[in-house]
């Protein structure tokens, strides 16, 4: 079975720090899949607060996970302290997509790459909607 394979773009718009915790690691020992998520996802969180917005208050409509991609570079362990760069690409009509790439801050070793699919949504109708105009500014 061939491998996902994830192209990062150049440029990153938005970079912080999160800590592996006691919490995140499976009976491997290591960074657990589940909780690489939950670490994208709170990126996510803190990139959209950097821009005045939020998962549910996304220049005034909502936005919903449509996919994900993660591919695994490396071990992560308790106590790491990770660096997250997200890079906004691909916005369309209805979507964008947010790249990931996740490192050791000490060594910079390389712990993963991600992609998330995000959709503009209408949680009062149940439909998906247009990107903000407000957002594609910024990035396109």
């Amino acid at each position: 079975m061939p491998r996902i394979k994830l192209e990062l773009p150049a440029k990153f718009h938005f970079k912080t720090k999160i800590r592996i915790r006691v919490s995140d690691i499976n009976y491997g020992g290591h960074l657990g899949n589940d909780s690489l998520l939950s670490i994208i996802q709170e990126a996510r969180v803190q990139f959209l607060s950097s821009i005045g917005s939020t998962e549910l208050n996304f220049f005034g409509v909502a936005m919903i996970m449509s996919d994900v991609a993660i591919v695994y570079k490396s071990e992560g362990f308790y106590g790491e302290e990770l660096i997250i760069e997200i890079a906004v690409a691909e916005i369309s009509r209805v979507g964008f997509e947010l790249f990931y790439k996740i490192s050791e801050a000490k060594s910079n070793r390389e712990v993963a790459i991600a992609k998330t699919g995000m959709i503009s949504f209408d949680y009062q109708n149940r439909k998906v909607v247009s990107v903000p105009d407000e957002f594609k500014k910024l990035y396109i």
